[in-house]
C-alpha cells in the first residue's frame, strides 16, 4: 500500500490524529509525538518550515501489518518470503517525487528536528539511503543524518554494513539518494540488511508494487512516491556527528562520520516531511523486527521454528524469544545456537513452545518459571562478539565482547505434556449475566 493510501486508511479508521496547533521542530514535535505514544499523527503547522510532518506509521507491529496488508501473526513469514523471493521493480518515467526540482537546495527549509536536549544538532532520521556498490549492485538502508547547514549533512555510516564497506574502498565520492516520506513496504525492505547483492528496492516491490525513478542528477534510482528525495555524495571530508540517542534509550557518543553533500532536492507539490523519533517505538522495531526473519531462517535449519520475536524490552536488539515446535530432545539448545548465528549482536535468548504466546511477555516468563532448570537447560557462551549499543560489554578491543546466555524453557522431551499444560477458564457471554 502506498504511503499516502495507508495514511488516508488510517484517517478513515481513528488511528491517526492531526494536530492543527503550530508546533516548534526543536524539541516540541518530539515531546508531542512521544506523548501520544507515537501513534500515527500529521503535524500540519511546524515553525519554520511550509511542509507539515507525519509520523507513527511504523510504531506497532499491527500498524506495519496493516501496511503491509497482512496481520501480525502472519508478518514474519511475510517477510521471508520476500526475502527469499525478492521481485524486481519497474522503472517507470516520472514520478511524484520529481513535481519539484531544486538545484543547489538551502535544506534549513526542512522542518528537520532538534529532538532532546544533548543532541549534536538537528537531524533526519527517517532515511532511507540508496547507493550503488560497483560490485555488488543497489543497496537501500537507513542512515542518521546530522545537519551542519544549507546542504551539508554528516552521515552515521557503521562499519560493517554495506554502505561503509561501499565508502571505504572507493577513492572519490559516493553518490547516494536520501529518500523521506516512503511506504511502509519500502521502509521495512531498507531496515532488513539482507546479504550483499540482494535489492532492498526489489524486497520492497515483492511486499508490495513499487516503482521507481531515476535521479535528477546521480545515477541512482529511488521510489517513484517518496515525499522527499536528497541527491548527494558521501565525501571524503569528515566533520562531527552525535551526540545522539540510541536504541537502549542512552546517548551515543560523538563521532568523525563523512559529510553527505546534497546537490539536488526533488520533492512533491505538496511533500510531507516524516520524522521517526530516536529510541522509540519506531526506531525500536524497524530495528529489531528486520532481525528477525534471519534468526527464523538460521533455526529453521535446525528443527521447526514457528515464530520469533525481538523485544522491546531488549532495546530491540539484545533480546529475542524463539517459538518453536518441539520434537527431539535436542531442539531447544541447537534452537539457542542458530538464533545466535541468526542475529550475531543478540545477547540473551529465550526458547519456548507453541503452546506459549510469544508476544505475551507474562506467559514467557511463565514459561521460564515452569518448564527451565538452570543446571540442565541453560546455555553460557563467554567473550562472544557482542553489540557496541550495550554499555555492560567490554568495549577494551575493536569489537565488543559479552557474555550470551540461552534459555530453554521448553517442556522437557521426556515429560507427558498433560504435566505441563496450563489451565484455562472458559469465557462466557457475559451479557447474559449483566441484564
Amino acid at each position: 500500500m502506498n504511503l499516502r493510501s495507508f495514511l488516508k486508511r488510517l484517517e478513515s479508521e481513528g488511528k491517526l490524529t492531526r494536530i492543527s496547533r503550530k508546533v516548534s521542530p526543536q524539541f516540541e514535535l518530539g515531546n508531542v509525538l512521544n506523548t501520544m505514544g507515537e501513534k500515527p499523527a500529521i503535524f500540519e503547522k511546524v515553525q519554520g518550515s511550509r511542509f507539515p510532518v507525519f509520523g507513527g506509521i511504523t510504531s506497532s507491529r499491527d500498524i506495519i501489518a496493516e501496511g503491509l496488508d497482512t496481520t501480525k501473526d502472519k508478518m514474519l513469514l511475510r517477510l521471508v518470503e520476500a526475502l527469499r523471493k525478492p521481485v524486481p521493480p519497474e522503472v517507470a518515467s516520472e514520478g511524484p517525487c520529481k513535481e519539484v526540482v531544486v538545484k543547489d537546495p538551502d535544506l534549513s527549509m526542512l522542518p528537520l528536528l532538534t529532538h532532546l536536549p544533548g543532541d549534536g544538532g538537528p537531524y533526519a532520521t527517517a532515511t532511507c539511503s540508496i547507493i550503488k556498490d560497483p560490485e555488488t549492485g543497489r543497496n537501500m538502508a537507513f542512515h542518521r543524518l546530522m545537519f551542519h547547514g544549507k546542504n551539508k549533512f554528516t552521515a552515521r555510516l557503521v562499519p560493517g554494513r554495506q554502505t561503509r564497506t561501499t565508502y571505504d574502498k572507493l577513492q572519490g565520492d559516493l553518490e547516494m539518494a536520501v529518500c523521506i516520506g516512503n511506504s511502509v513496504p519500502v521502509m521495512v525492505a531498507a531496515s532488513l540488511g539482507p546479504p550483499p547483492g540482494v535489492d532492498e528496492l526489489a524486497i520492497a516491490n515483492a511486499l508490495d508494487e513499487t516503482k521507481l525513478v531515476k535521479c535528477v542528477t546521480k545515477d541512482l534510482e529511488v521510489p517513484a512516491e517518496s515525499e522527499f528525495v536528497l541527491e548527494g555524495r558521501l565525501t571524503k571530508d569528515v566533520d562531527k556527528e552525535g551526540p545522539f540517542v540510541d536504541l537502549t534509550e542512552m546517548r551515543d557518543f560523538e563521532r568523525k562520520e563523512p559529510v553527505f553533500v546534497v546537490d539536488c532536492l526533488t520533492h512533491r507539490k505538496d511533500a510531507m516531511y516524516q520524522c521517526l523519533l530516536p529510541g522509540r517505538l519506531e526506531h525500536k522495531i524497524l530495528m529489531g523486527m528486520p532481525k528477525e526473519p534471519t534468526i527464523y531462517d538460521e533455526v529453521s535449519k535446525v528443527c521447526k521454528c514457528k515464530n520469533v520475536l525481538i523485544t522491546i524490552g531488549g532495546g530491540s536488539w539484545l533480546h529475542g524469544i524463539v517459538q518453536i515446535e518441539k520434537e527431539k530432545p535436542e531442539d531447544g539448545k541447537n534452537a539457542i545456537e542458530a538464533a545466535f548465528r541468526g542475529h550475531k549482536s543478540m545477547k540473551h535468548v529465550v526458547i519456548i513452545d507453541d503452546d506459549v504466546d510469544i508476544y505475551d511477555m507474562n506467559a514467557v516468563e511463565w514459561a521460564i518459571a515452569t518448564r527451565f532448570q538452570g543446571d540442565k537447560r541453560l546455555v553460557i557462551k563467554e567473550k562472544e562478539p557482542g553489540s557496541s549499543l550495550d554499555p555492560s560489554a567490554d568495549h577494551s578491543g575493536k569489537k565488543a565482547l559479552t557474555t550470551k546466555v540461552g534459555i530453554d524453557a521448553t517442556m522437557p522431551f521426556e515429560a507427558g505434556p498433560k504435566e505441563y499444560e496450563k489451565i484455562q477458564y472458559s469465557s462466557v457471554n457475559l451479557d447474559e449475566y449483566l441484564r
